[in-house]
C-alpha cells in the first residue's frame, strides 16, 4: 500500500511544535518510556500547569497519547501518527534523553505513580 505524503501544513505544524525546546525534549523522553506529568515537572523544574500545557499541545496534534492508571495520567509517544517516522528522524539528531530519567532515579526523585 502506497503511503500518502503529508501536506506541507501538517509537516509545518509538527516542526513548529517540535521547534520548542521543552516539547522536543518531552518527545525525546517519551521516545524512551512513558512518563507521568509529575516526572516531567521534576525533570524540567517547571510548574505542573506549564508542563500540562506543553503536553496538551502535543496531544491535540496527535503526537502523544495518554493512558489513565488510577488517578495518574501517563503520556506516551503515538507511534501510529502519520508523522512518527519524521519525529523519530528528528529525535535521532538530539542527545538521548535517557540520562534525564536515570538522574531522577539516582537522585531518588523518580516518582512512582502506580
Amino acid at each position: 500500500m502506497k503511503q500518502v505524503a503529508a501536506s506541507v501544513e501538517e509537516v509545518a505544524t509538527v516542526l513548529k511544535l517540535l521547534g520548542d525546546k521543552t516539547r522536543l525534549t518531552i518527545m525525546g523522553l517519551l521516545n524512551n518510556q512513558d512518563c507521568c506529568v509529575c516526572e516531567l515537572v521534576e525533570i524540567f523544574q517547571m510548574s505542573q500547569p506549564a508542563i500540562s500545557q506543553h503536553l496538551r499541545k502535543l496531544k491535540d496534534a496527535g503526537l502523544v497519547k495518554e493512558t489513565r492508571k488510577a488517578q495518574w495520567i501517563f503520556y506516551s509517544m503515538n507511534k501510529e501518527h502519520e508523522m512518527h517516522s519524521l519525529i523519530k528522524d528528528i529525535l535521532a539528531h538530539i542527545p538521548d534523553q535517557k540520562e534525564k530519567l536515570k538522574e531522577l532515579e539516582e537522585k531518588g526523585t523518580k516518582i512512582s505513580c502506580e
